[in-house]
C-alpha cells in the first residue's frame, strides 16, 4: 500500500490519563512519498510538576521543560506536519488519545487514520506471544537509542516499518495493513476479529484482563453499539482508556430485552466482583427500619438485617441501606426535616428520668420526650416521614415469571420471588429447574429489587404465576 505521508509518533507525558495529565514531549519520524525520513521533536511545558517516578522513567525532569513552549504554541505548526499523514505509534490509541484532546484544548480538530504497531505485529506475527516494543528491538534486531524518548522511540518504529516491509513479501505486509486499517480501532491486546460475531441485540458484555481477570461488565439494549462506543471513546474517558489498555477478551450473552440485561448485569457484577464496576458491587450487609412497639407502648424504628429475616415477606420496612451508618444518617435527617424526637427514635441516649431531648432544646422536636406532644402524634409524622422509604412486599403468593420477549426471536422468562432473581428460563424444562434448585431464603438484593420493582410497577412485562 502507498501513502502521501507516514508520521510515526511517540509522546512522553505526566501520566497515563489523557484528560488530567500533560504532555512533556513529542518525537515524530515524518516520512514522505519518496521515503525520505524528517525526524522532529520537542519538549513541551505541561503547565504542571512532573511526578518523580516519570521523571526517573523518561529522564525528563521540571528543569528541562521549564523554558520549553506550551503545547497551544506548538499547536499550529504540529497540527500542520500531521495532517493527511497515516498516524503510526505503538499502543497508538495512548499516543493518539492525547494528541487529540490536546488539539482539542487548543481549539483545533484532529482526526487520522491510525496504525498501532502492536497490533501490527501481532497480525503478522500470530505465533509469537510478546509485542511490546522492548521484545520487539531484540526480536527484529533494532538499533536503540535513549529508550523513553520521545524521539528516540518514535524512530525505532521508523526502523521496524522498514524491517518489515524489506523482509516480508509485498502482499502479505499490505494485506495486514488493509485489514487493520479497516476495522474499527480495537484494543491493542485484542485479535482483529474479536468483535466480529457480537450481535446488536439486548444483553450483557463482559470485558476479561490479563490471565482472565474480570475488568468490566456492562449491559444494553444494542450490545454490539455499546461495545464499539467504549472504544470510540477512549481518547476523552479515562475509564475506556485504563479498559482499552487491560483488555484481552470479550465476551457476552444475549437477552430478550432491557430488563433480563439489567437482572444479569447485577448478578454478574456480584458474582465476578469486576475491577472497574462500583455501583452494582455488594456493599456489606442489606439492613432497614422497622417499625415496632417497645414495652413501654412507644412506636420505635429498629435496624434489621436481611441475614436476620424475609425482606420479600416483612411488612413496614423503610429504607433499604448497604451499611447501619448509612440507616442512621438518613434517619437522623428525617428526623431533622420534620422534628421529629432523637429520644424516641433510639438515636439519642436519655440524659436522665424525664429530661427532653437536645432537640427539643435548638426547637428540632416537638416535646413527646417530655409530654408536650401525644405519641400517637408523634408516630404520625414518624409513618408520614418514612413513607417515602417504604419497602414493597411482595405482592405474590410465591414464584412468578416475568415473560419478556424479543419479537418471535426470543422468548426469556425470569423467575422472580420474594424479589429476588432465581434465574432465567427459555424452556419449561429450564424453568422448573430454577425452582427446583432454589434456596428456601434468597439473598435478598438492592439492586434486583429496585429493577424488579420498578418494571413490575410500570407493568413492563407479563406476569405468569408459578405454582
Amino acid at each position: 500500500m502507498n501513502f502521501d505521508k507516514l508520521v510515526f509518533v511517540d509522546l512522553e507525558t505526566t501520566g497515563t490519563n489523557p484528560v488530567a495529565d500533560r504532555i512533556t514531549e513529542i518525537g515524530i519520524v515524518e516520512v514522505d512519498a519518496s521515503g525520505r525520513a524528517t525526524p522532529w521533536s520537542s519538549l513541551v511545558n505541561p503547565g504542571v510538576s512532573i511526578p518523580s517516578f516519570i521523571q526517573g522513567l523518561t529522564g525528563i525532569s521540571n528543569a528541562m521543560v521549564a523554558d520549553a513552549p506550551s503545547f497551544a504554541e506548538l499547536a499550529p505548526a504540529l497540527h500542520e506536519r500531521l495532517q493527511g499523514a497515516l498516524f503510526i505509534a505503538h499502543n497508538a490509541r495512548f499516543d493518539y488519545g492525547f494528541l487529540r484532546n490536546a488539539f482539542s484544548e487548543a481549539g483545533l480538530p484532529y482526526k487520522a487514520d491510525v496504525l498501532c504497531t502492536v497490533k501490527l505485529s501481532r497480525t503478522l506475527f500470530p505465533n509469537e506471544r510478546k509485542h511490546n516494543l522492548d521484545t520487539l528491538i531484540e526480536r527484529h534486531a533494532l538499533k536503540a537509542g535513549a529508550r523513553h524518548r520521545a524521539l528516540a522511540d518514535a524512530d525505532l518504529l521508523w526502523q521496524l516499518w522498514q524491517k518489515l516491509t524489506t523482509s516480508l513479501p509485498a502482499d502479505t505486509f499490505d494485506t495486514a495493513l488493509a485489514a487493520l486499517l479497516q476495522r474499527p480501532s480495537l484494543p491493542s491486546h485484542l485479535p482483529g476479529d474479536a468483535l466480529d460475531q457480537i450481535p446488536d441485540t439486548p444483553g450483557v458484555y463482559l470485558f476479561y484482563g490479563e490471565n482472565d481477570l474480570p475488568l468490566y461488565v456492562g449491559k444494553s439494549v444494542r450490545l454490539r453499539q455499546r461495545v464499539l462506543s467504549h472504544f470510540n471513546a477512549d481518547h476523552k474517558l479515562y475509564k475506556d482508556m485504563r479498559l482499552s489498555q487491560q483488555l484481552h477478551r470479550v465476551d457476552w450473552r444475549e437477552t430478550a430485552g432491557e430488563i433480563g440485561a439489567l437482572l444479569l448485569e447485577a448478578q454478574l457484577v456480584k458474582d465476578l466482583q469486576p475491577v472497574h464496576n462500583r455501583l452494582l458491587r455488594r456493599q456489606g450487609e442489606l439492613c432497614a427500619w422497622r417499625l415496632k412497639e417497645d414495652e413501654r407502648g412507644r412506636t420505635q424504628p429498629l435496624l434489621t438485617y436481611a441475614s436476620e429475616q424475609d425482606f420479600g415477606r416483612a411488612d413496614r420496612l423503610y429504607g433499604l441501606f448497604s451499611s447501619k451508618r448509612k440507616a442512621e444518617t438518613a434517619l437522623r435527617e428525617l428526623a431533622e426535616s420534620h422534628q421529629l424526637c432523637l429520644l424516641h427514635l433510639g438515636l439519642e441516649k436519655p440524659s436522665g428520668a424525664n429530661k427532653p431531648c437536645f432537640g427539643w432544646q435548638l426547637r428540632h422536636c416537638k416535646g413527646v420526650c417530655i409530654g408536650k406532644e401525644a405519641e400517637s402524634f408523634h408516630r404520625a409524622r414518624l409513618e408520614a416521614a418514612l413513607s417515602g422509604l417504604h419497602v414493597k412486599t411482595w405482592p405474590h403468593d410465591g414464584p412468578v415469571g416475568l415473560v419478556e420477549q424479543l419479537g418471535d426471536k426470543r422468548t426469556d422468562i425470569h423467575v422472580v420471588n420474594n424479589w429476588c432473581y432465581l434465574g432465567t428460563a427459555r424452556s419449561e424444562q429450564e424453568l422448573w429447574t430454577l425452582l427446583g434448585q432454589a434456596p428456601a431464603r434468597p439473598a435478598f438484593d438492592l439492586d434486583t429489587y429496585k429493577i424488579l420493582s420498578r418494571a413490575m410497577l410500570r407493568g413492563q412485562l407479563e406476569i405468569r404465576p408459578l405454582a
